[in-house]
């Protein structure tokens, strides 16, 4: 019996261990098409790779995926946080958490992750085959006949972990199948505001904000980064992420209302300021910030309603002091563009889960082929989400195709 698996990145190389560990009798064979294996493993987490999230609670987990929460939900029944950690920690890989729950190798350094996953290939006997395309794969009575670079060759099983594409004509090989294809539209991106002048203050962290996007009901909050271009950070990637399908349709020009003090109402700044205000009214209001914002960012904020640094706090007109609440609540900017990050690039969209059997990775139209990691239409929110789907997936389709084949 002889499965392959067609993709070299972490969900192709997860479902061939996966595969080869539960029927050690078939053949498996990964299939990548480039030069480099586990290029998405190797830039992760700034080259120190993002493996998982310490979240424990399935439920929780899966609300970390705007495509795919509840399919996923049921995956993760049988391969989840838990079982990644464990899985590499019997292997030597030792993993810690960080303060906002994303977990790293302990070396700081995905060529850990590399490293293990290629040495665990090699003890197992699988065999990996680079700048292998596969140009055509038809469906036989019993199995599959690959093309793969102008030869022929006979599989009984094939897995798909090819990840997102950009393109739709990428899929159309997996539609000639007979699968529903999803849309692929960028998901995980900064914005970009080229007209707006708070771009002078890149490199700014304001460390929980809440961003929202006008006209909609979607909005998130957390730790935004002000940048060259306009704005990024956990706030900005998981609110694009979770309207990706919104902005594409709006081409990515669009007007968001910022918070600079995250979830702070009205009434509680103003109380706020109104119990502490003996304590400063006799500062200048430039050397005197009694909101904790970011030095650059409150001056930024005061020159936007145009209060002088040298205006003293209990001589500031009363309408000074309400516009200067309500542009630090309701800060409003104009988006225009969107800049996504090449290496780490996620798409939504792929293959529908619709066709896919979630206790399996079947497809329900094409039986003996299995599906793992991005192309399918599920994608996460940055923080391991995504490596998390990958390993879970590349679990249960392994497993299951190997298991299939035992029989």
């Amino acid at each position: 019996m002889k499965i392959a698996v067609i993709g070299g990145g972490a969900a192709g190389f997860f479902a061939a261990i996966a595969c080869k560990s539960h029927n050690a009798n078939v053949q498996v064979v990964i299939l990548e098409k480039t030069k480099k294996l586990l290029t998405k493993v190797k830039v992760s987490g700034g080259g120190r790779c993002n493996v998982t999230n310490s979240c424990s609670s399935i439920s929780g987990l899966s609300k970390n995926y705007p495509r795919g929460e509840r399919f996923l939900k049921k995956a993760f029944s049988k391969f989840y946080t838990k079982d990644t950690i464990e899985w590499f920690e019997s292997r030597h890989v030792k993993l810690k958490v960080e303060p906002d729950n994303r977990m790293f190798p302990v070396s700081d350094n995905s060529q850990t992750i590399i490293d293990c996953l290629i040495t665990e290939t090699k003890r197992l006997g699988i065999e990996i085959r680079m700048e292998s395309t596969v140009g055509k794969i038809l469906k036989q009575p019993n199995g599959f006949l690959l093309t793969v670079n102008d030869e022929n060759i006979e599989i009984d099983k094939v897995i798909v972990t090819t990840g997102g594409n950009s393109k739709l004509t990428a899929y159309q090989w997996l539609a000639d199948l007979g699968h529903k294809i999803e849309q692929p539209i960028p998901s995980l991106f900064t914005f970009n505001m080229p007209k707006e002048s708070i771009t002078s203050l890149m490199g700014v962290v304001v460390e929980n904000a809440a961003v929202h996007i006008q006209g909609t009901k979607l909005k998130n909050q957390g730790a935004l980064l002000i940048t060259h271009w306009g704005m990024s950070g956990p706030a900005i990637l998981k609110l694009s992420a979770f309207a990706a399908s919104e902005l594409n349709a709006r081409k990515y020009k669009f007007e968001i209302r910022v918070n600079w003090l995250g979830d702070m109402t009205e009434n509680q700044l103003r109380e706020k300021l109104n119990l502490e205000f003996s304590d400063f009214k006799k500062r200048k209001m430039a050397n005197k910030n009694p909101i904790g914002l970011p030095f650059r960012l409150w001056l930024y904020l005061l020159d936007k309603v145009k209060i002088p640094q040298e205006q003293v706090w209990d001589a500031l007109p009363k309408k000074k002091f309400n516009q200067l609440v309500n542009i630090v609540l309701n800060d409003v900017f104009e988006v225009n563009g969107k800049t996504t990050f090449k290496e780490e690039f996620v798409t939504c969209g792929g293959v529908s889960l619709q066709d896919i059997d979630v206790n399996t990775m079947e497809s329900k139209v094409c039986p003996g082929l299995y599906f793992s990691g991005e192309v399918m239409d599920i994608d996460g929110v940055t923080g391991g989400f995504n490596f998390q789907a990958a390993w879970t997936t590349g679990f249960i389709a392994g497993k299951s195709a190997a298991t299939i084949a035992k029989k």
